[in-house]
């Protein structure tokens, strides 16, 4: 692809042409729920973190380009590698980059997820905070929470299946697996915001998306947090 074209561009050809539906044939994708998924306008959709590859598998459900935090360094760089970057990362894959190695920049992740909701787009967020190491559904972290207060956008709950088995953490590449992600319906987070405030509205919020993750999911449950997360 020349390194010329424009990446929005290229966005849309990789995404419906050259990977989209090459990854959903190889994965066997299923879905289930899509009209959940607002087609246009702010949404958080929500969901439990088995592999790497979810992100991907996400926005090819969805329907619409989801943009998820991530590394800076991913998506910088000059010539044709750095131009190659930022099509894969930044607008194939959706990632929203963040400087992970300034203190400063990174406690503005939330901010940062949240001017890209006010301006109308798609945000995956995975409350656990992490991948699950041991294959169970953990406690949700409450940025969820924040955001959806803090936005008013629609948050969706998205459970998904089988991507440990695509791309088991630790591995490199994609094995042959079905993938089946389900979307739930929206959470009622105008109820919650009249029966609760601040923090307590925030863990509301988180508890009644992990618990439509876990109505969906094989995963046995958790009552702490991950490993690598903090409360």
């Amino acid at each position: 692809m020349p390194a010329n074209l424009p990446t929005h561009v290229a966005e849309v050809i990789l995404r419906k042409v050259l990977v989209g539906p090459p990854l959903k044939a190889y994965l066997r994708m299923r879905v289930e729920g899509r009209e959940h998924v607002p087609a246009t306008g702010a949404v958080i959709i929500a969901s439990n973190h088995l592999s790497f590859v979810d992100s991907m598998v996400i926005p090819l459900a969805a329907g619409r380009k989801v943009g998820f935090l991530g590394k800076a360094e991913y998506v910088e760089g000059t010539g044709a590698k750095g131009w190659l970057k930022r099509l894969w990362f930044g607008e194939f894959a959706g990632m929203i980059p963040v400087d992970r190695d300034d203190p400063r920049a990174a406690a503005r992740s939330l901010e940062v997820a949240e001017e890209h909701l006010r301006s109308g787009g798609a945000f995956g967020i995975y409350p656990e905070g992490t991948r699950s190491r041991d294959g169970r559904l953990h406690k949700g972290k409450t940025g969820v929470g924040r955001l959806a207060d803090a936005t008013d956008a629609v948050v969706v709950p998205c459970t998904l299946v089988g991507t440990d088995r695509v791309q088991p953490v630790g591995a490199r590449g994609l094995r042959p697996h079905r993938v089946t992600v389900r979307f739930g319906p929206p959470v009622d987070v105008a109820t919650l915001k009249r029966q609760h405030v601040k923090t307590r509205l925030y863990r509301a919020i988180t508890d009644a998306v992990m618990e439509e993750i876990a109505q969906r999911s094989p995963q046995e449950r958790s009552d702490g947090f991950s490993d690598r997360s903090a409360s």
